[in-house]
């Protein structure tokens, strides 16, 4: 049996265009002699659709598009997803099975996930039974996503949920389990799905063919994997995480039974390629062309305009450089240079000091002193980004870091204007890292020569919002900052938890928790994050705005919840 694994990248509510992409598909896998094709879940609308489930028709309508799709499926059978209305009442996130002009069986998805980013269990009802059919004499099942990986692909095991839809199937004497998949990337992830579908096939003692969207909607970013695992557990095939060709399919013969290795982008290639595939997707779905954003000379804006150039061309990116009587001839040295390096399309340099004195003047006896002169400043330059994107019809893209934005050092309607926060699900060691990484592999990221200036990375980061600042002034050095949020984002321990595995200074601790609390309200106001971790800001950690945990805040902290740096 041949099997066509699908490369779609969906517009979220394109149908027209999503089964125009899979009919192409269609037609290659026929021309290939494929007896199978095998579509991403929820092909047909894209993943996620959200709400859009809600609007009068919008299912009918991929309904219709799947009968589309069936008539002209010819001799190939194919595997594609979409949502569907059930009889009883509800929906049901389905994949249709096509052949020979008609839709001949169904699959529910039985697993509906609802943590974290997922919220299917809001619009789905699960799946009540496995979909098993037979091609050709081989025994085929069908299950969808999260049927196959049941959380263990996020840490978690099947105590989730009450049923096995793989173990059920396996009941059932089936030969080849078909998934179609729609995964958000989170670095490591790739290594996991391998891991678990070796276990899955051997333990089952079948063979699993998967195939996961790929492309980015919104702040979901999805790698475009595909594997074939044979019943013995021998991987026959793996689409490398990111990796695009000019075919929309990946034949793999069934009865070719050499191995492969599954290639493991190390985690700064792997979040990089996730990035530029967030800012490329969410500019060429949104219709734009074009990008705006800050220059300051710093290691954050530099690494989110190289993201940028990768995405979409240097020659569609403007640099702003907007120095104060603050910014160092250094930095402004180090923006300029990047701006060459990366061959960016115009650069523009706006002093503000003149708005600065404007505005202070204004205020008079009102006054701007300390951290609101500093915020006057980053939101004098967040209007200028905002006018020079509304003229050109670009989009502005923010750049501050996961660890900026934890600690509320972000200035609302300043370096926090823009569509999308490039760097929001990057913690500022991680900033160095990566920006490390693609200098030592130019080449391979499009770059003839290193792209980040060495000053921006070695150079000691300060905002330079007031004279002599350094970040350090105020906060502990990032890889102990880093190292405390990420156990309080990303594992989501308790300051007790935290203090009980490492020696860091409970006062430390308690200060870092109660600033990522109140931050909270901030990071409401956010541009887009696109996900690379498995714990990120916005869809995926709801947190409330105004609360306070007893678990994090010792008995004699303050009370507040605002936060005076607004």
């Amino acid at each position: 049996m041949r099997i066509a694994l699908a490369q779609l990248d969906p517009i979220i509510g394109d149908l027209d265009g999503n089964v125009d992409a899979i009919l192409a598909a269609v037609a290659e896998a026929h021309a290939a002699g494929a007896d199978v094709l095998l579509c991403p879940e929820l092909a047909v609308c894209g993943y996620p659709p959200r709400d859009l489930l809600l609007r009068k028709g919008f299912v009918e309508a991929c309904e219709r598009a799947v009968h589309r799709i069936a008539l002209e499926s010819g001799g190939c059978c194919t595997i594609v997803g979409a949502p569907r209305r059930l009889e009883t009442g509800g929906l049901a996130n389905s994949a249709f099975v096509c052949r020979d002009g008609a839709v001949q069986a169904v699959a529910d998805k039985q697993l509906l996930p609802g943590y974290d980013v997922f919220d299917e269990d809001r619009y789905f009802r699960p799946g009540q039974r496995v979909c098993e059919c037979r091609l050709d004499g081989v025994h085929l099942g069908v299950l969808l996503c999260e049927d196959a990986w049941q959380a263990r692909d996020v840490g978690s095991g099947p105590e989730r949920y009450s049923v096995n839809p793989v173990a059920d199937l396996a009941a059932a004497g089936v030969d080849l389990l078909l998934v179609p998949s729609a995964s958000p990337f989170v670095v490591g992830k790739h290594a996991r799905h391998a891991a678990e579908l070796v276990r899955l096939a051997s333990r089952h003692e079948l063979s699993v063919a998967v195939v996961n969207q790929r492309g980015a909607n919104d702040d979901l970013v999805f790698n475009g994997e595909a594997f074939v695992v044979d019943a013995q557990g021998s991987v026959h095939y793996a689409r490398r995480e990111f990796e695009q060709q000019g075919s929309l399919i990946d034949l793999v013969d069934l009865d070719d039974k050499h191995t492969v290795e599954v290639e493991e982008l190390d985690a700064h290639a792997a979040r990089w390629h996730a990035l530029v595939e967030a800012v490329e997707g969410y500019v060429r779905k949104t219709g734009h062309r074009e990008v705006v954003l800050g220059l300051s000379g710093g290691i954050d804006s530099a690494l989110a305009a190289t993201i940028a150039a990768a995405a979409i061309g240097g020659a569609n990116v403007t640099g702003v450089l907007m120095p104060s009587r603050f910014s160092s001839q250094g930095s402004l040295d180090d923006a300029r240079a990047l701006a060459v390096n990366l061959g960016l399309g115009d650069v523009i340099e706006l002093p503000i000091e003149s708005l600065h004195a404007g505005v202070r003047d204004t205020l008079g006896e009102e006054g701007a002193t300390g951290v609101t002169d500093q915020n006057i400043q980053a939101r004098l330059r967040g209007l200028l980004l905002m006018a020079i994107a509304n003229e050109r019809g670009a989009l502005v893209l923010a750049t501050g870091n996961k660890s900026e934005l934890a600690m509320g050092y972000a200035t609302l309607y300043g370096d926090m204007n823009g569509a999308v926060a490039v760097l929001g699900d990057v913690y500022k060691t991680d900033v160095y890292s990566m920006a490390e990484w693609i200098n030592e592999h130019p080449e391979t990221n499009g770059f003839g020569t290193p792209p980040i200036p060495t000053a921006s990375i070695t150079k000691p980061p300060s905002a330079e919002l007031a004279e002599n600042q350094f970040d350090e002034d105020s906060l502990p050095p990032y890889d102990v900052l880093d190292d405390i949020l990420r156990r309080l984002i990303d594992d989501d321990r308790s300051v007790a938890e935290v203090l009980g595995d490492v020696e860091h200074e409970p006062e430390l601790v308690h200060r870092v928790a109660r600033m990522l609390d109140i931050a909270q309200f901030k990071r409401e106001q956010a541009a887009v994050i696109p996900k690379t971790s498995s714990r990120a800001f916005g869809r995926g950690r709801p947190w409330p705005i105004v609360s306070r945990d007893g678990s994090r805040v010792p008995a004699d902290a303050s009370r507040s919840t605002s936060d005076p740096s607004v």
